[in-house]
């Protein structure tokens, strides 16, 4: 991709965090002052009694901006770089960032303001998006207690202090878990059946420690390869064993990690929360600010998916159980055999593996791909910037331009190590605004990924499935980045509701499947020979290997949370629970010592708490408004346009139908996600 002129090619980097000059010993104080700040603005601004937009929401947003720029840079940081005396500054402003929530949440007198704002003349001369803030606003007070009398009101900021405090302890539990485990041999025999590449990593890991064997771990990229690719099934039962009690009461023999008590406390908390504000349980206070209307929408939803999906989800485990036993004797399968046989029968069925493609998607041509791809739908640019301060040597910066306009910036670290949360994410960094100086802020994000770094002199060499995770990243960071409003709560990713957030990530992985797309976004890393024509019909042909199966397991997650945040039983067998749920939709249990939940970071740590139906809710949007691009075509510029001003560019300032039907033209329909997925390929009633 041309570089562009240099003039155009560089941002203020002394708006940019410095996150070289960030120590642990000066983050509560910082933090503190700028709460201290931020209450003094409110205060003002009440003491002032002026209602009008430029008293009310700018005062308060310019300040809780300053806040954000502070402390976005040490929680990320703590995520992506953690040592043990930045958890403990992070975790120590915890309860004074809930305090403050609390407070501005639960302020009479603001609330007031933001009312009085609504009701007045003002209120209708304003855009779109500033109407859509304020109307948040006063949703937000209602939300946070605001009419609670003064002790129910403690209670609440009780109860939000702790929960804050319960999620960080989770997300530390499975941080410490997940190093606290190794698997270390020099006996290379063990390792049959396992790829090369798999084990010049595991090599690689074991020399950091300065071994000299294989050191496996149960970081994504270390385990996954052993389950789908190790003959011996000791040592994928070790493996599985260790991955699935994470934090659980078996992972260490003092239980130290254990999250069981931390999942049971914080439930209980929901609940108590939710019926403080008369809500009959907390997925009922959750959807206050979602898409769905009612929680039976939402269960429904999730059931009529799994009925159309567990019969196929039955027949593909069965062909997979004949497979084992006709070709190998396996007459009956563990739930460590399950993936090894899996990748067994794909590659019988369709003569691919990930670890074939691998060679095909080195780093740099992904990436530049992937900027191809955003830059024939958008007519984007997007330049890598040198000498940028970052949090580790594997941070990369990158900025976004159309012409001479920057458009947006974003960091991208994409390797795992030690100390580094699990998974894949997009966070915000700055949120695009104008500033009290009257000064567009750029919009930046975090782009976060945890795959397998560099190995043997060779290139990071990406599977297809890290390169779909990866347009997922980007599709969550163009939608911050590719803002046109200039109201930050309803900037990007601001204010959006939280089962359409992602509609963006999940619709970009639609071109990781296109043959048009995947001639330029694969290149052999030693030839630059784009993915052969056989291999490429082999992957698009396996696309929908299992899918049923997989649609089934996320449904069976997402129907644990949502039902479970129902409950009004604010002492439940957590355990017991998860078995009913998936005595009723799985065709797969797993072992009774499996405790999947007790790592299930996005509801317990995250903010998916009766949200994780959001990714299945959301990818019906992604895959009807891929639909459009499948009939006009799929780098068509004008539909690209029509996405980019519908959706990307209006973030958070209208309702998500409105938006989703101005791109589309009608209301969503669950036909091409089925499609999408080959289910009920055969089934008229479908």
């Amino acid at each position: 991709m041309p570089a562009l002129p240099i003039e155009h090619a560089k941002i203020d980097t002394t708006q940019l965090p410095r996150f070289s000059a960030i120590t642990p010993e000066n983050i509560v104080d910082a933090v503190q002052q700028a709460i201290d700040k931020c209450k003094a603005t409110a205060e003002s601004v009440v003491k002032s009694a002026e209602v009008s937009y430029a008293n009310v929401i700018e005062l308060l947003e310019e300040a809780d901006d300053e806040l954000s720029k502070l402390w976005s840079p040490i929680s990320h940081m703590n995520s992506v770089v953690s040592s043990d005396e930045l958890r403990e500054a992070h975790d120590a402003c915890l309860p004074l960032l809930s305090e403050y929530g609390t407070y501005i949440g639960q302020h009479n007198g603001l609330c007031k303001l933001y009312i009085a704002l609504q009701k007045s003349d003002e209120y209708q001369s304003l855009s779109q998006a500033s109407k859509k803030l304020v109307d948040n606003g006063v949703r937000d007070f209602t939300l946070s207690g605001v009419a609670l009398p003064d002790d129910k009101k403690a209670e609440y900021a009780k109860i939000r202090a702790e929960l804050s405090e319960l999620g960080s302890t989770f997300s530390n539990n499975v941080m410490d878990a997940t190093l606290n485990f190794t698997y270390y041999t020099e006996d290379e025999a063990e390792l049959s059946g396992l790829p090369d590449s798999v084990k010049a990593a595991a090599k690689q890991t074991a020399m950091a420690k300065e071994r000299q064997g294989y050191l496996f771990t149960l970081d994504i990229p270390s385990y996954l390869p052993v389950m789908m690719y190790a003959d011996n099934e000791n040592l994928r039962e070790t493996m599985y064993r260790a991955y699935t009690t994470k934090a659980s009461e078996f992972d260490t023999e003092d239980g130290k990690f254990d999250n069981t008590k931390v999942i049971e406390r914080t439930l209980a908390l929901r609940q108590k929360l939710s019926a403080l504000l008369d809500f009959e349980n907390y997925a009922d206070y959750a959807l206050q600010t979602k898409m769905a209307e009612s929680a039976s929408q939402v269960i429904s939803f999730l059931e009529d998916l799994a009925e159309k999906s567990k019969p196929q989800a039955q027949a593909e485990i069965d062909e997979l159980r004949a497979f084992a036993e006709k070709e190998y004797g396996k007459s009956s399968l563990n739930a460590w055999d399950y993936p090894y046989y899996s990748e067994k029968l794909k590659q019988a069925k369709y003569a691919v593996s990930d670890e074939e493609l691998r060679p095909y998607f080195p780093v740099d041509k992904v990436l530049t791909g992937l900027f191809d791809v955003v830059s024939r739908l958008y007519g984007i640019d997007v330049v890598e910037i040198d000498g940028v301060d970052t949090w580790h040597e594997d941070a990369r910066f990158f900025e976004i331009r159309q012409g001479k306009e920057l458009r947006g910036c974003f960091y991208l670290d994409l390797f795992a190590r030690a100390k580094k949360r699990g998974g894949a994410w997009m966070d915000e960094c700055r949120v695009k605004r104008i500033t009290a100086d009257n000064r567009l802020q750029v919009p930046v994000a975090y782009l976060t990924c945890n795959f397998n770094g560099p190995v043997d002199g060779k290139p990071a060499l990406f599977t297809h499935d890290e390169v779909v995770t990866m347009f997922h990243e980007f599709g969550h960071g163009i939608h911050h980045m590719l803002t046109k409003i200039t109201v930050g709560g309803v900037s990007g990713i601001n204010g959006v509701a939280w089962d359409a957030v992602e509609l963006p990530s999940q619709f970009l992985e639609n071109w990781c499947w296109q043959p048009e797309a995947l001639a330029f976004l694969s290149g052999h890393y030693e030839t630059g020979e784009a993915l052969p024509k056989d291999l490429l019909d082999k992957l698009l042909a396996a696309k929908n290997y299992q899918s049923a199966m997989q649609m089934l397991r996320q449904l069976e997650f997402a129907l644990f949370d949502f039902s479970l945040h129902m409950q009004t039983d604010t002492d439940i067998d957590v355990q017991a629970f998860l078995n009913v749920v998936r005595d009723k939709i799985a065709v797969l249990v797993p072992p009774a010592f499996n405790r999947f939940q007790n790592s299930f970071s996005h509801i317990f740590a995250g903010g998916y708490a009766a949200g994780y139906y959001s990714y299945k809710w959301a990818e019906v949007l992604s895959s009807d408004a891929f639909s459009r691009f499948e009939e006009e075509g799929i780098f068509n510029q004008q539909t690209g346009q029509d996405f980019l001003t519908n959706i990307l560019e209006k973030g958070g300032s209208d309702e998500p139908m409105n938006l989703f039907k101005a791109f589309r033209g009608r209301e969503p329909s669950i036909q091409p996600l089925l499609r999408h997925s080959g289910i009920g390929e055969h089934d008229d009633a479908a």
